[in-house]
């Protein structure tokens, strides 16, 4: 017997129409419904209202008894915006060897205290994207599929009783890596931030997948190039889960609204060719496609 496919809603930003939602198969025009209710018509301040967390958003989806939904054709699109983007997102923030095969595979330990770095918001691209490589750089380019959550409400010093209560959110990423160039970089001393950030090193989307509809450390993380199965892990396995991980963000730097965690890839990170086509897939939120090109200086 086949398992129910859970309702789960999912939330696009069309780059002709607005907040669309997924649900139960059928599509939805969110910015209809939100102006309809007198709600706010951005993603960020939806996410900040607490409006679309489960404990909220279920009464209201469609088929609950609420009459505001318009329904819309299935889009025809292989492009979308990212759910979220500058001037949105204040700051990314990233965990390293947060899978413990992944560590190994680069002959390394898992660190003893959460291990993490910086993106910057320019870096984010949506779904369907064509990333170019800069020209001067030739070397070795590599995919890092990974689940990200996006803060909805500021705090500081949060406790793992509570750390849940901050998060807004689920996309899929894709930590696109300068690998040559992060290598040198270690070998020296230096931090990794050339090597996270060029144009378009952070795919994100497809869609938003609001708090509360899905169980962060029970999801299928995988990656494909081409026809070419590279990654296939489960978010069982992080080494740092999501309440202590933004528990040790938040003794650094206090967390808002808009800002983004990615939660770490696992074993099977690969170089990317000219021409490639990555798919990073997380259960229950999607699919996240990217195209790579690496253009001759």
């Amino acid at each position: 017997m086949n398992t129910p496919r859970p309702q789960i809603p999912r939330i696009y930003a069309n780059p002709a129409s607005g907040l669309l939602l997924e649900y139960a198969d059928r599509w939805y025009d969110l910015s209809a419904w939100a102006s309809a209710a007198g709600h706010p018509s951005h993603l960020l301040e939806l996410i900040t209202s607490g409006l679309l967390h489960r404990d909220q958003f279920a009464d209201s989806l469609p088929g609950s008894g609420s009459s505001d939904w318009i329904e819309v054709p299935t889009p025809d699109l292989d492009k979308w915006d990212p759910p979220l983007s500058r001037p949105e997102v204040g700051k990314v923030l990233c965990l390293g060897k947060n899978f413990a095969a992944h560590a190994a595979e680069f002959g390394e330990d898992v660190p003893t205290e959460p291990l993490w770095f910086g993106k910057l918001p320019d870096t984010i691209v949506g779904h369907g994207a064509q990333v170019t490589v800069r020209p001067w750089y030739t070397d070795r380019v590599d995919h890092e599929a990974e689940v990200a959550l996006v803060i909805s409400k500021q705090g500081s010093d949060l406790t793992l009783e509570n750390a849940m209560e901050y998060v807004g959110g689920w996309m899929v990423a894709n930590d696109l890596t300068a690998r040559s160039m992060q290598g040198a970089h270690r070998k020296l001393g230096h931090p990794w931030m050339p090597a996270k950030n060029m144009d378009g090193f952070l795919p994100l989307g497809p869609c938003l997948v609001p708090a509360g509809f899905i169980d962060p450390h029970d999801l299928r993380v995988t990656c494909q190039v081409g026809t070419e199965l590279r990654q296939d892990a489960s978010t069982q396995d992080l080494v740092v889960r999501v309440e202590p991980a933004l528990v040790a963000l938040s003794k650094h730097l206090t967390l808002y609204p808009g800002d983004i965690v990615l939660m770490g890839t696992p074993e099977g990170v690969g170089p990317l060719q000219d021409g490639d086509e990555v798919v990073c897939d997380v259960d229950h939120i999607g699919a996240l496609s990217t195209r790579i090109l690496r253009p001759k200086s």
